[in-house]
């Protein structure tokens, strides 16, 4: 099963029925067998954006394992400096900092985003591109 990061835009989408791009990320999950790999830092952007009713859904898909939320470790903050330092004019934010650098530590390129202009730019090692998934 491939592993794709996940997003803030689209968890939040996932979750509250009325955005945008609601039917589109669940349709694409619906298609696309995968494990979806987020930070805690994306998980708390999703739980500051979402209404108070979907809140609590979101935490029990992450608790019965929906999507893999994983840890920053000590090593990864210097990573994430450099990325914040590197993309400082988009700016770019701790979050995505935090997915670039966990997909760069699991050798993942693919991408859940609805976020395609900064995604578009940011690069892993060996000035290798994102492949956005809902823009394949």
């Amino acid at each position: 099963m491939r592993n794709i990061v996940a997003d803030t835009g689209p968890l939040v989408a996932l979750f509250y029925r009325r955005d945008r791009n609601h039917v589109r990320v669940r349709e694409f999950l619906r298609d696309n067998p995968c494990l979806l790999v987020t930070t805690w830092a994306v998980a708390t952007e999703v739980w500051h954006l979402l209404p108070r009713s979907a809140r609590l859904e979101f935490m029990r898909w992450v608790a019965v394992r929906g999507v893999a939320v994983l840890e920053i470790g000590p090593d990864d903050g210097s990573s994430m400096l450099a990325m914040l330092e590197k993309y400082h004019d988009r700016p770019m934010d701790l979050a995505d900092a935090s997915l670039v650098v966990v997909a760069e530590r699991l050798g993942i390129t693919e991408i859940l985003t609805v976020d395609s202009a900064d995604f578009d730019v940011y690069r892993l090692s060996g000035n290798r591109r994102f492949v956005q998934v809902l823009c394949a």
